[in-house]
């Protein structure tokens, strides 16, 4: 009994150790690998999963090991979901904040550049939004889950402000 309840133990900490890997991998590859997936992240996303699988349960290939290795997953997700909601500073750590790419009808390209956003992507997600033309948006944002949010000039009103904080990308960085 004793070997059975370390060999589960031992998948609980391998999990737990697979867990914080991923996602700070994910985190560091930006945002639109979470919100806007194409068939390249999916496929990398699906090749990581079968990957770590064998990294976390080890030789233990029993329904206890596997349902040990589900529940570490799904009680850490609770977790860092449930700070994650108490701690500001947390927050922005794990998702990080939103970035402008379009300011008063202009394309902010350094932003751009910097948060991994083509001008094509940028294009689209205004397209997306029934916007024809750059010149017509007040503020795009690519936000913390890696969509882009577009804000017309004719949305606001003068003198209105947006009521979050937007990064603005620092130069000489």
């Amino acid at each position: 009994m004793t070997a059975s309840l370390h060999t589960l133990l031992d998948v609980a900490l391998r999990t737990s150790v697979v867990y914080f890997f991923v996602l700070v991998g994910l985190r560091l590859t930006g945002k639109r690998t979470l919100g806007q997936m194409s068939v390249f992240d999916f496929v990398l996303l699906l090749i990581i999963s079968n990957a770590v699988q064998n990294a976390m349960v080890g030789p233990d290939t029993s329904l206890a090991g596997g349902l040990v290795a589900a529940g570490v997953l799904m009680s850490w997700h609770w977790v860092i979901n449930r700070v994650r909601l108490r701690d500001r500073r947390l927050a922005k750590l794990i998702a990080g904040e939103g970035f402008m790419l379009i300011y008063h009808g202009k394309i902010l390209d350094e932003h751009c550049r910097r948060a991994g956003i083509t001008r094509d992507d940028l294009l689209q997600a205004l397209r997306e939004h029934g916007v024809a033309r750059v010149e017509d948006v007040m503020f795009a944002v690519l936000e913390p889950d890696g969509a882009i949010s577009v804000v017309r000039n004719d949305d606001m009103k003068p003198g209105e402000r947006p009521h979050h904080r937007i990064r603005a990308i620092r130069r000489n960085q």
